[in-house]
């Protein structure tokens, strides 16, 4: 395993378990949304407070204007959406059956986008190699969901 791979299985990790904790704020505040929301504002604090730390130089005001109107929020949207279903469904699904479905969205959309080279990202063609990854993922998903979609 690489150090790159050992950070991404951290992350995945820290992704785990800040939405288990995220959701059960929510749940102990009765609203997922109040959950979310302060969860926000608590990464806005720590993501301001390590961008000051860790970068070395800024964009110009050239460079700030010449990004797309769309990417100033649309991550944001997708961010704010994606985090507070997670949180919202966590209680419902459980951690295992939610990060299994999530982790296989995940997934295939990144799968979808390497292919077609979105947001300029490196060309990486489906193959059947990934075609059977897919297959094993969805076959994973539904044998780690099996006791509670089907044994009933």
């Amino acid at each position: 395993m690489t150090y790159l791979s050992f950070l991404a299985l951290a992350a995945g990790a820290a992704i785990a378990i800040q939405a288990t904790m995220n959701s059960q704020l929510g749940v102990l505040l009765k609203s997922s949304m109040m959950g979310t929301t302060i969860a926000f504002l608590f990464s806005l604090i720590f993501t301001i407070s390590a961008m000051l730390i860790s970068v070395k130089s800024y964009p110009n005001l050239d460079e700030v204007k010449s990004v797309p109107l769309y990417l100033w929020f649309t991550g944001g949207a997708l961010s704010a959406f994606g985090v507070g279903m997670f949180y919202y469904l966590i209680p419902k699904m459980g951690v295992g059956s939610m990060m299994s479905y999530a982790l296989s969205g995940q997934i295939l959309i990144a799968i979808i986008a390497s292919h077609l080279g979105w947001f300029d990202l490196p060309v990486k063609p489906i193959n059947t190699v990934k075609i059977t990854g897919v297959i094993l993922l969805i076959v994973g998903v539904l044998l780690i969901n099996w006791e509670s979609t089907y044994a009933h």
